[in-house]
């Protein structure tokens, strides 16, 4: 997993593009969703998203998936879990205080990053990880967000 993820990084742009091209396709689908209802396709797409991001990312189903503004790089993946840049011990090779054969999660984020049309997304802020949605299907959260559809308690609860 851990090499599969770096190759990731280093072909930001391409990732960052094909999902580009998959959310508007996701978004389409909403009526689709709905009408089948959201609780009852959670798990079948969620089994397709964490196949998919798990293979790719190394994907932890935090349910708040960040990849499009860190660089392709989950910071889910820092052994701290730090959503917002690195830990004051980043070593001078760039590789982790903790995990000394891994490289920093947001060194590798940096340098996805500038790989990618929308780079300087990186900068953006983010919420700490709402736990509850662990486990929960991202794809369909971004879906019900961008179409302002809720359904699940989680969705509405993460909102308030």
């Amino acid at each position: 997993m851990y090499r599969m993820r770096r190759w990731v990084v280093r072909h930001a742009g391409v990732f960052e593009a094909i999902y580009r091209r998959f959310e508007p396709m996701l978004v389409k689908l909403d009526p689709v969703w709905k009408r089948l209802g959201h609780e009852r396709i959670e798990a079948p797409v969620r089994s397709v998203e964490k196949a998919i991001k798990a293979t790719l990312f190394d994907c932890r189903m935090c349910g708040q998936c960040v990849l499009s503004d860190t660089g392709m790089s989950c910071p889910m993946n820092c052994p701290k879990q730090l959503r917002n840049g690195p830990c004051g011990g980043v070593r001078a090779n760039g590789h982790c205080e903790v995990k000394p054969e891994m490289v920093c999660v947001w060194v590798d984020a940096w340098e996805g990053s500038q790989r990618m049309q929308e780079g300087e997304r990186i900068h953006a802020v983010q919420l700490p990880v709402d736990h509850r949605l662990t486990g929960t299907s991202s794809w369909l959260r971004v879906v019900r967000q961008l179409t302002g559809s809720s359904s699940s308690t989680a969705s509405r609860e993460a909102t308030k």
